[in-house]
C-alpha cells in the first residue's frame, strides 16, 4: 500500500509567488542543519506538522517541549516556507515525502522549491552546483553565481521533486554539494545556506551561531536516527 503522509496546517499563511525549503536529511544531516540555522537566523513561526502512520513514534524534547520531529516553518514578510525534518527516511517514503511537498507547494501557489544533496567527491571538487528543472530555474542558477551540474546522478527526495515537478510545471532547485562522507556536517551546512542565500531573496545565514547549532543539531539528529531505526525494527518484525 501506498504509504501516507499528513500535514496538519496550524494556521493559514500565504506564500504565493515565494519558496519552499525542502530539509529532509539526505546523505548526512547538512540538509537539515542548513535549514535549522535559516529558521533560527530569521523570523520564522511554526504552521504546521507532518506525520505518518509509516513514521516510527518519536518526540523531539526542545528547552522541555514536546515537538514532531517534522514541521513546517514559514516566514510570510520573506514568502518562505521550510519543511525541517529531524528523521531520516526511508527510502520507500521518498516518493510520498516529494509528493506531499509537492501538492503543498500548489496548494500554496510556490514559485520555486529548492533542495539539496550531498555528492561524495570523486576529485576533491568542494564546488556548490546547482540543476533545475527549467529554464527558469537554471536562470537563476546562473543568476545566482552558482555552476549548474551537466551530468550526474541525484538521488532521493531531491530526484523526485526534480522529476515530478518537471511533469507538473513546478520550478525546483537542488544544490549539490560535495563531501568525502567524514567528519561534522557544520563546513557543508555553510556551503547550503551561503547557496540557499543566493537563490531565495531575504534568507540568510548567521555562520557563528550556525558553528555552535551544528553539533548540537547534529547529535539531536543522530539520536533520533538511532531511536528511528530501532522503533522501525521492532514495527516491521
Amino acid at each position: 500500500m501506498f504509504p501516507r503522509i499528513i500535514i496538519k496546517e496550524l494556521k493559514s499563511v500565504n506564500l504565493e509567488g515565494g519558496y519552499l525549503i525542502d530539509g529532509f536529511p539526505s546523505v548526512g544531516f547538512s540538509s537539515a542543519i542548513a535549514t535549522e540555522s535559516i529558521i533560527h537566523t530569521s523570523q520564522f513561526e511554526l504552521v504546521g506538522i507532518i506525520d505518518s502512520p509509516s513514521f516510527p513514534p518519536i518526540s523531539i524534547i526542545k528547552d522541555g517541549k514536546p515537538n514532531y520531529p517534522t514541521r513546517i516553518f514559514v516566514n510570510e514578510d520573506l514568502k518562505v516556507g521550510v519543511f525541517l525534518s529531524y528523521l531520516t527516511l526511508d527510502q520507500t517514503l521518498h516518493k510520498a515525502a516529494a509528493k506531499t511537498m509537492l501538492k503543498w507547494a500548489e496548494k500554496h501557489k510556490i514559485g520555486l522549491i529548492v533542495s539539496s544533496v550531498a555528492v561524495k567527491s570523486q576529485d576533491g571538487s568542494e564546488a556548490v552546483k546547482g540543476i533545475g528543472n527549467s529554464d527558469s530555474a537554471r536562470a537563476k542558477i546562473k543568476a545566482a553565481g552558482l555552476e549548474i551540474l551537466d551530468h550526474g546522478t541525484i538521488p532521493g527526495i531531491p530526484a523526485r521533486l526534480l522529476n515530478e515537478g518537471s511533469m507538473s510545471g513546478q520550478d525546483v532547485i537542488v544544490i549539490i554539494f560535495y563531501t568525502d562522507g567524514k567528519g561534522p556536517d557544520f563546513k557543508s551546512s555553510v556551503q547550503i545556506c551561503n547557496a540557499m542565500s543566493k537563490l531565495i531573496p531575504g534568507v540568510s545565514c548567521n555562520v557563528p551561531l550556525l558553528e555552535k547549532q551544528a553539533e548540537k543539531a547534529e547529535a539531536i539528529m543522530k539520536e533520533t536516527e538511532k531511536e528511528s531505526k530501532q522503533l522501525r525494527d521492532s514495527m516491521y518484525r
